[in-house]
Order: structure tokens, then sequence, then C-alpha cells
């Protein structure tokens, strides 16, 4: 387990003490089962992008904001080789927080999705926070609902009122994009 994957346990621990849940209530609040929960706030186990999602909606926060958190740099500048990146041990997704600041009211996240990968995303994901995409590279489907969105190189997507989403690539080749959130 890397040094983030640590930290992201301990934050998310943090994170539901500072609010007063049990296991079994962010267990109820998020979908995630209580002993999945105890084997990440342990580090016994690396959860998906999906299942931190899910986590950090039911702590009121975006996944964005919980990597951010357990990161804990308050510097101004975020210099490439000192951004945190996680990759989700399901889809080899790799996710890398450019912004500088944890928590702050904009974020910027590069994403690098493998050929062939899907990530899925409930709702409350988009429940806290402005979405646009901004492909660029390689060729991204964005499902949004029952919508599906065909986005290439240049193209930027605003997202609309939040609801179940899935990055889908497609192609033979990585997708690369950008992912901007403002908070609500």
């Amino acid at each position: 387990m890397t040094d983030l994957s640590t930290a992201i346990a301990t934050t998310l621990q943090a994170a539901r003490q500072a609010r007063g849940l049990s296991g079994g209530a962010l267990a109820d609040r998020s979908g995630v089962s209580r002993a999945m929960i105890s084997k990440i706030e342990r580090g016994e186990t690396q959860p998906t992008a999906v299942l931190l999602s899910r986590l950090a909606a039911a702590l009121g926060m975006t996944l964005s904001e919980l990597v951010a958190r357990a990161e804990q740099d308050q510097k101004r500048l975020a210099r490439k080789d000192d951004q945190p990146t996680w990759t989700d041990p399901e889809t080899g997704y790799v996710r890398r927080a450019v912004s500088p600041v944890a928590g702050g009211p904009l974020e910027l996240v590069h994403v690098e999705l493998p050929a062939g990968a899907e990530v899925a995303q409930p709702a409350e994901s988009y429940a806290l926070a402005h979405h646009q995409i901004w492909v660029l590279a390689g060729r991204l489907t964005f499902r949004e609902g029952d919508v599906e969105h065909d986005l290439g190189p240049g193209d930027c997507l605003q997202l609309g009122a939040p609801q179940p989403c899935a990055y889908v690539n497609r192609s033979d080749a990585p997708c690369r994009y950008l992912v901007v959130l403002a908070r609500r």
C-alpha cells in the first residue's frame, strides 16, 4: 500500500469520526458494507474509485476533497512531480490531483483512463460540486444517466443535475482528461 493509500485510510476514518458516525451508520449512508469500511480504514485493502466516491459522498465531500485532505499540503504551487496520484486497483485508472490546495473552491484533476476501462460513479458523487470534463487526448464516452456523450480531444462537457454517471474508454488507447470541480 502506498503512502497516499495509507493517508486516505486515515483521512476516511478521521472524517467519519469527526461527523460522529459509526462504521454501521456510514455503511447505511454509503451502501458500502461495514466490513469493507473497516478493512479500508485499517489499510487492509485498497478501495476502488467507486467505493471511495460513495464513502466520500456519504461524508459530504467529493472524492477529490478526500484525496486532497489525505495529501494535506497547503502550498499554493503544486509542481507536477509533487502532485499526488492514485491508481484504482480495479481499472488501472490514474488520478492526479493537480490543484495545490485541498478542498478549495476550485479543483483540477487529471485522469488517465486505460483502454477498455469503465469507472462508474453514483449520483451522490456529483451533488457537492459542479463538474466539467475536458478531454486532452483519446476518446471518452461519458454516460450521464441514460445519455451518452462521445468526446474527443478539446471537447468539454458541463454536467447537468446529479445522476449516476460513468467514464468509459471504448478505444484501444488510453484517454486523458481534466475534471474541473467547483463547489456548489
